[in-house]
This record gives structure tokens, sequence and C-alpha cells, in this order.
């Protein structure tokens, strides 16, 4: 299986991309967010992280490989999860994710029935269903998709969850410890540990205490 793909963008279409590598050239499905960041790209050497799958019907003997690709790791095992609620699957996960996994994993957390329902092809009861598999493990991609998005910190992918589910124990509402954490991690710090990420988060805190007095 290909997890990982190197090679130089030369065709984009709606739904697809053409990559090439050395002497052959890869098609490769990609969802609408990843699209819309790969417009300035053409002829570019781009890096996509992928999932494969045979699409047909086994029973008719005719299935044809695909490859799927994302821009982050982290992209690539959010969609996986997304396929994995029943009554979803690869090609009707691929055709929902028009908005960023970020997006859509804090509405999964947020339990927004509305937002996810307006995703092509994610109908009210499949997005409560979404929600209901989905929920306890959505703000962990909606944390590290936010320090893909910013990757000016230094910090382990676990630091983030952990530092997540400390300050949720503190007190801090879910949307307060997001805007904490997104803080940090634009700070251009580096961050060994839970306790080095906390320190900086409520001196910073602090600063913005002492400003507004």
């Amino acid at each position: 299986m290909i997890t990982r793909i190197v090679g130089t963008l030369v065709e984009l279409g709606d739904d697809w991309l053409t990559l090439r590598v050395g002497a052959l050239d890869y098609e490769v499905l990609i969802p609408e967010f990843n699209r819309r960041q790969l417009q300035s790209r053409l002829n570019e050497e781009v890096c996509l992280h992928t999932i494969d799958y045979l699409e047909g019907n086994p029973a008719q003997g005719r299935l044809t490989p695909r490859m799927i690709g994302f821009l982050a790791p982290i992209e690539r095992e959010f969609f996986e999860l997304f396929c994995s609620v029943d009554g979803v699957g690869v090609k009707k996960a691929l055709r929902a994710m028009v908005r960023p996994v970020r997006e859509v994993a804090t509405a999964i957390e947020d339990q927004d029935v509305k937002t996810l329902s307006s995703l092509p092809g994610i109908g009210p009861a499949t997005a409560e269903r979404i929600v209901a598999k989905l929920r306890r493990k959505a703000p962990k991609f909606a944390l590290l998709v936010a320090q893909h998005e910013r990757p000016a910190a230094e910090v382990e992918p676990d630091v983030v969850s952990e530092t997540y589910q400390v300050l949720r124990g503190l007190g801090h509402s879910e949307s307060d410890a997001r805007r904490l954490l997104d803080g940090a991690l634009a700070s251009k710090k580096k961050f060994k540990d839970v306790q080095s990420m906390l320190v900086a988060i409520y001196d910073s805190k602090s600063s913005e205490s002492g400003r507004d007095d």
C-alpha cells in the first residue's frame, strides 16, 4: 500500500490531480478543501499522504484501484475515521469534505448537527451518527490540525492533546481551551512537555490581564 507520494503537480481537476513521479503519472483523488490549497501550486513539487481502496462491485468482478491524497497525515487519519461511521464510506466522505478538517472536527465536538448536515451527501440522520461515534475523538483533530496550519511552535502532537485535557480539567470551556492552545501554537516557542506549554499559556494570560488593568 502506498502511504506517501512526492511528485510534480501537473494537472488539477474538480476532485482529482495528476502527480508526475519520474516517468509515471499518478491520478490521485483529493477532497475539496485540499484542492483549494493546491490551486496555486501547478508545476510545483507536492507531497501527499495517501490511502488506497478498491472501487466497484466485487460480485461483478469490476474493481478499480484508487488512491486518495491529503496534504497532512492528520487529515488522512481523520478521513479514515470519518469513513468508519455507518452510512458514510469512502466515496461519500470524499464528497463531504468541502471544509477543512479542523472545521468539521469542531462541528462534531460541538454537536453541531446543522453544520454537519450542510456537508454534501450528509443528511441529519447521518450527522447524528457522526456526532454519536466521533464526538469524543474530535478534539484531537481540531487541535492537531491547528498545529499543522500554524507550524511556528515546536511541539509534539501528544503534548497538544494532553494540554487540552489539563485545561479542560482546570475548568476551561472547550472553546476557551482551544483559544489558549491556538495562542501558544502561534508563539514561535518550543514546548517539550505539558508543563512548559501551560506555563507559557498562563504567563500570556497574566500579561493580558496586566494590560487590561
